[in-house]
């Protein structure tokens, strides 16, 4: 189940919690991976951990540069890409009214154009050899929207909506396009909240707990493999029951 092995699969956002995950799972199922970030020592140190078939590539997602040298930088040194998890994002929180011009934009640069930019590029390779994954990772609130998160949350509705655009015009190439929506997941930030606000987060939840970063990983690795073939422009909500859609 899930064999990626000879696969090649490039994955932004390597060296925070959730891409380093997602790098582990698609690991230790066989891939060869190209680990990418603004980060270099995380994703050096995960290198050495794995050991072999891992390669880095220190890219700003900011930069349009970095952005459209990245795809170019992958397929000269290992030869192609046949998974993209465009899995890069960051927040810059603030209410409608206090929320600044340039914070709108960083946010809508980073989790949705740079997507964009990655997957035009790489679905270049991908339809000749008429294979490929491409695998957003969006979040509940793209779906349900949060007070204090419109940039975040409209980038993540972005990206469900694009990755369905990009899903029909290339699914007779043997590409499937698919986003996952993560809900609360547990990182450290979360464990350092005070038990009333965890009782309350909790209390939305019909599982009554926090996801951990590998269920997160485990729906890519569904994703990126052959038993997903024919699941394309779907949006994979992994959030323990939060938002039943």
């Amino acid at each position: 189940m899930f064999n990626l092995d000879g696969k090649i699969a490039l994955i932004t956002g390597a060296a925070g919690g959730l891409g380093d995950k997602i790098a582990r799972t698609l690991h230790a199922q066989g891939a060869t991976l190209a680990l990418t970030d603004m980060r270099a020592e995380p994703m050096e140190k995960l290198k050495a951990e794995l050991g072999s078939r891992v390669e880095c590539f220190v890219a700003n997602l900011t930069n349009s540069d970095d952005v459209h040298n990245l795809v170019k930088n992958v397929e000269e040194k290992m030869g192609r890409i046949d998974i993209l998890v465009n899995n890069a994002g960051l927040t810059r929180d603030n209410l409608f009214m206090r929320m600044s011009d340039e914070d709108w934009q960083l946010v809508l640069d980073v989790n949705l154009s740079a997507g964009f930019k990655l997957a035009k590029a790489a679905i270049r390779g991908m339809m000749k050899r008429r294979y490929g994954r491409i695998i957003g990772i969006a979040s509940v609130v793209g779906v349900m929207g949060n007070a204090g998160q419109a940039n975040y949350s409209a980038s993540k509705a972005g990206m469900i909506a694009m990755n369905k655009c990009l899903a029909q015009e290339v699914g007779s190439r043997g590409i499937t396009v698919n986003s996952i929506a993560p809900g609360f997941i547990r990182t450290p930030m979360t464990d350092v909240l005070p038990d009333d606000v965890k009782a309350q987060l909790l209390s939305k939840i019909p599982e009554g707990k926090l996801g951990e970063a590998q269920d997160i990983a485990n729906a890519v690795a569904f994703l990126a493999s052959d038993e997903a073939q024919y699941i394309t422009g779907q949006t994979l909500h992994v959030n323990g029951g939060m938002a039943m859609i």
